[in-house]
């Protein structure tokens, strides 16, 4: 015990030499994009004939590389992985790529006779993080609910989801980034107001993901992004994922162009689409599909955007996107310093499993700066919260 306690006085020291008040900070930034990597034929059919292929993915990996942000998340990253990952695997880490579509996939027979039966073992997401970044766990979640095998953008021919990765930065501050690609629908359909479904299948995704969030909300700042397919006059993301956090007393959500472009107002919910055609004014006038959304834990590490960019400029060849959207960019500010963990000794039998102290050596019932123990047989993982 007196080496317990001895060990939490040295981190109270420490805590208090270095400012516990977060007076250092690190930026660092992230992009999301949808690079459209579809094949532009399969056989002799054309199937993304529009799309950017060989030579346009390669103009994404120079813009990617020239651009030099920290966290890179990409959604229809199928066919043309190779040559993105050729300009972007010296100075970042990839994550794990799972294949492309069509009909000469490795390992994939079609069974051409019972073809609703059919998908492709592939989310498309992406991701890649600058060599000083640490990825320490990622997951991939498949989406419980999705609409349209055949028409309405045919979501179900692949298996979407979104992945849950920790990084560490390389002040040692750990985030959560979630990449996600969600349902989509035909123009048509919502111009029509037919695209009910779509449209169901897309909350269902909102309220998973934001279960996901809350249960893997403690300390650490969540960054969530991705080609929601979502605009806020259309879908309640407002209502069943933004205002769902804060009531949860776990955190806080914002969406970072809200926030810096909107002083902070969220579009109104309307009838069908109010996106503004007009790509000059759309940060005056409307919203992309795209989106940076933030989350803040009550207690922990908090992280604070400072700039924001819809790249709409600098993505182009012969006056078109290079892949299917412009690129969304954020860079964020840490604040409130740091959470690190680590194991120590702890032998003292009667400790219940979670354990923890305030800055003042106090303890207390539920997590607050200061210290976090949780015990794990004669070891535990000791968590400061600054």
């Amino acid at each position: 015990m007196k080496n317990y306690l001895r060990a939490l006085t040295l981190v109270l020291l420490v805590s208090w030499i270095h400012g516990i008040s977060a007076q250092e900070s690190e930026r660092f930034s992230v992009a999301t994009l949808n690079i459209d990597g579809l094949p532009q034929k399969i056989w002799f059919v054309k199937v993304n004939a529009d799309g950017p292929g060989d030579a346009g993915t390669a103009r994404i990996g120079k813009y990617l590389l020239k651009k030099n942000y920290d966290i890179i998340c990409t959604q229809e990253d199928f066919n043309y992985h190779e040559v993105l990952a050729t300009w972007l695997e010296d100075d970042y880490k990839l994550d794990t790529w799972l294949g492309g579509v069509g009909i000469d996939i490795p390992g994939k027979k079609i069974d051409f006779l019972h073809l609703q039966n059919e998908d492709f073992d592939t989310d498309g997401l992406g991701a890649c993080w600058k060599n000083n970044i640490t990825m320490t766990s990622t997951e991939r979640v498949l989406w419980k609910k999705n609409f349209g095998k055949f028409s309405h953008a045919a979501d179900e021919l692949i298996r979407k989801g979104f992945r849950r990765s920790e990084l560490t930065l390389a002040n040692g501050t750990r985030i959560l980034v979630y990449n996600m690609h969600m349902d989509a629908g035909d123009l048509a359909d919502e111009k029509e107001g037919v695209d009910t479904l779509d449209r169901a299948a897309r909350l269902s995704q909102w309220q998973q993901l934001k279960d996901d969030v809350l249960e893997h909300l403690d300390t650490r700042p969540i960054i969530v992004v991705g080609d929601m397919n979502s605009y806020y006059c259309r879908d309640q993301i407002k209502a069943k994922f933004i205002d769902v956090i804060a009531d949860s007393g776990k955190g806080t959500a914002s969406d970072v162009w809200v926030e810096l472009e909107k002083g902070g107002k969220y579009p109104d919910p309307v009838n069908g689409i109010v996106a503004c055609e007009d790509e000059a004014n759309m940060l005056e006038n409307g919203e992309v599909l795209d989106k940076i959304i933030y989350i803040n834990p009550t207690t922990g590490t908090k992280i604070k955007p400072v700039s924001f960019v819809y790249d709409t400029e600098g993505y182009k060849h012969d006056g078109k996107p290079l892949g299917d959207h412009y690129p969304v960019a954020a860079t964020f500010e840490v604040t409130g310093g740091k959470t690190s963990i680590q194991d120590v000794d702890f032998n003292e039998a009667d400790q219940p499993s979670a354990v923890y102290y305030n800055m003042n050596g106090q303890r207390v019932s539920q997590p607050v700066n200061g210290l976090f123990i949780e015990q794990n047989g004669q070891t535990a993982r000791k968590r400061i919260i600054k």
